[in-house]
């Protein structure tokens, strides 16, 4: 193990979407502890006897899924914290420097197990210990009454490390182990601290893990970053009581803003995320001069508009509002916004419509096609507005749209700037394969801001889709926006987990409020935080980092794909 390590609260997250972030971390350097907790799901190790699940699982409303991890079969679900340790794993009979055999996989386990029982200690339960033979965390191993309270199951490759360990926090859990035996143990049950009388916060046992896997896996400084918790002050939680549905962290529901003031449920959500919007930039205050942007309605400017309405094509450049739109229409280049001008999501930030969306115009891939011809286009960005009321998300009309462009300009570079597709592997394989030159998927926001920023999304959802990404062989690349009550240290580890997924270019810029019922501007950020955070990427191995105050996601869109381009930007850099 070398470097920090790098502790994560992702939330809740669905099994698939923390496989595919751990694949990811597993192909680079960095060492990792993600903590979350997963929706109800069953999970088979690779020794698992499918007779061990004695229910329907739907009648818990759990998921089974195939795990390619060591043990038999168990469960993961709502007040189950889950650990996911992806790091080097020292070796047996190696020098000081860790290399020189293979990797101790008896020892880091134990070392799982260690962390766990240290934890359960400082909850105030320190009987907890091991069970010769059988991996996890017990109580009462020499009694009539032995009890599992955390299972450990990794799986080490290439002394990388993955899966981990889950530890019962509530009560809750209880209903999903009673329909298994659990990791095919007859002579035991299972437990969890609140049967123990050990009644805790999800929060606090995650930050006894943190603390405790820092104290042994971390070799340099480790790095915390945390999902919002829902924790709303008291003079704000009627904030979230004005809600006109429950959500949840994965598919919450869209809700339009009442005209003339701020949705409730987006400033419950900065709440949560401690954001004081009272103390944002006003509404009417003047701009930073950096800020303003001069109009300059050039001929190239013009005659591109003119190209797009003849053909009936939207762009994300008038949509979003874009400050670059008179920069790149007077260099010849434009961002096209296929599958309609209306989204199916409500992010705090855009201004794109939220209306009911219409049917996808079916002629649409050909329009790109002829407008990317007339426009002579080296280098052609088509992003989407998301449809999650379409089944696959878009995803074959974006594919037709590149493979358009492709057959009308052969010599045309096509990036694709797309939504998670609700991280459906079927959709995203379906744009994988369409080769787009330049796989763009934007991370927007820390992680702590996640949810008031963009509610129908996820933070981890993002690395998993940018991982998968690079997993097929694309080019990756993801945007950031500053401004929104994040802080420079923020922006940083979002840009090591970036990395650390293999993502190859990163955009930077200002967040500029597009109303006054969209998220509130926490403040300027300087063009020299813009500058170390450019420098910041570079160091981390970005093969290009787009880093200024009027920067966005198609901004030098070419530059970024030209840099991309240097073979060895295509590893993962190790993270420092």
């Amino acid at each position: 193990m070398s470097g920090p390590l790098h502790v994560r609260w992702l939330g809740r997250v669905g099994y698939a979407d923390a496989l595919a972030v751990q694949r990811a971390l597993h192909r680079g350097s960095a060492d990792h502890l993600l903590l979350l907790e997963h929706p109800a799901t069953y999970t088979l190790g690779v020794r698992a006897d499918a007779g061990h699940l004695l229910i329907d699982p739907s009648s818990v409303g759990a998921t089974v899924v195939t795990a390619d991890r060591g043990g038999d079969i168990t469960y993961h679900g709502p007040g189950q914290l889950v650990g996911y340790p992806v790091m080097t794993v020292p070796v047996r009979g190696g020098g000081a420097d860790g290399r020189g055999g293979m990797a101790d996989t008896a020892a880091y386990v134990h070392g799982i197990e260690a962390v766990i029982i240290d934890v359960l200690a400082d909850l105030g339960l320190p009987d907890a210990t091991r069970r010769p033979r059988h991996a996890g965390v017990w109580l009462d191993v020499a009694g009539p009454a032995m009890r599992k309270i955390a299972a450990v199951g990794v799986r080490i490759d290439r002394r990388r490390s993955m899966h981990g360990f889950s530890l019962n926090v509530t009560r809750e859990v209880d209903r999903g182990f009673a329909g298994i035996v659990a990791c095919g143990i007859t002579d035991a049950s299972v437990t969890s601290l609140e049967a123990e009388g050990i009644v805790v916060t999800m929060q606090q046992v995650v930050d006894a893990v943190a603390r405790r896997g820092a104290l042994r896996w971390a070799e340099a400084d480790a790095t915390r970053a945390d999902h919002a918790w829902r924790v709303v002050p008291s003079d704000l939680a009627a904030f979230t009581r004005e809600a006109r549905r429950p959500d949840d962290d994965t598919h919450p529901a869209p809700v339009r803003p009442s005209r003339g003031r701020q949705p409730v449920r987006m400033l419950g959500r900065l709440a949560e995320a401690g954001v004081d919007p009272s103390t944002a930039v006003a509404a009417r205050e003047r701009k930073p001069d950096w800020m303003v942007v001069k109009a300059d309605m050039g001929p190239e400017y013009r005659r591109l508009k003119q190209t797009l309405r003849s053909l009936e094509l939207v762009t994300v450049c008038e949509e979003a509002g874009c400050p670059n739109i008179f920069d790149c229409w007077n260099d010849g280049t434009a961002t096209f916004m296929v599958l309609g001008e209306r989204c199916t999501r409500a992010c705090g930030f855009c201004l794109v419509d939220t209306s009911k969306p219409l049917a996808p115009d079916p002629d649409e891939p050909r329009k790109v096609a002829e407008a990317v011809e007339k426009l002579a286009l080296q280098h052609a960005v088509i992003t989407m507005v998301a449809r999650d009321d379409l089944a696959d998300g878009g995803a074959r009309h974006v594919a037709d749209t590149i493979r358009a462009v492709r057959d009308r300009n052969p010599g045309t570079r096509v990036e694709v700037l797309v939504s998670d597709h609700q991280g459906d592997p079927a959709a995203l394989q379906v744009l994988f394969d369409a080769r787009p030159d330049v796989f763009n998927h934007n991370t927007e926001t820390v992680l702590r801001l996640q949810r008031a920023v963009r509610p129908s999304a996820s933070y981890a959802r993002s690395l998993s889709v940018l991982g998968r990404a690079k997993a097929a062989g694309l080019t990756t690349k993801s945007g950031l926006i500053a401004g929104m009550g994040e802080t420079i240290g923020e922006l940083e580890l979002t840009l090591v987990d970036l990395r650390s997924v293999g993502v190859d270019i990163i955009t930077i810029g200002q967040y500029l409020r597009p109303t006054e019922r969209h998220l509130p501007i926490d403040r300027w950020v300087t063009p020299a935080e813009f500058d170390h955070l450019r420098a910041y990427g570079e160091a981390l191995g970005f093969a290009h980092v787009e880093s200024s105050p009027l920067t966005r996601s198609s901004y030098h869109a070419r530059q970024g794909a030209d840099a991309s381009a240097v073979p060895e930007a295509i590893e993962h850099a190790s993270v420092v």
